[in-house]
């Protein structure tokens, strides 16, 4: 497969997360990783527990630990 230029290549990835219950555990998830560099889209789901993030780059695990910890929760790992 080939990428034009107007095109972006993105790496996505699962993460599980412990502690969501609600679409609000959800939203403050997705709000701090969104900030991360690269990110280009998140979606939290507390009733799977897990969180998939596409960017533009493979994003450090410790840098979406932190993320997560910021919205008042944790990484799994």
């Amino acid at each position: 497969m080939s990428i034009t230029t107007n095109e972006i290549a993105t790496v996505g990835r699962r993460f599980h997360v412990t502690g969501m219950t609600c679409s609000h555990c959800e939203h403050a998830i997705e709000t701090e990783i969104a900030s991360l560099p690269g990110v280009c889209a998140v979606n939290a789901d507390a009733a799977a527990g897990t969180v998939i993030v596409e960017s533009t780059h493979e994003l450090d695990v410790d840098d979406v630990a932190a993320s997560v910890d910021e919205a008042g929760y944790e990484l799994a790992r």
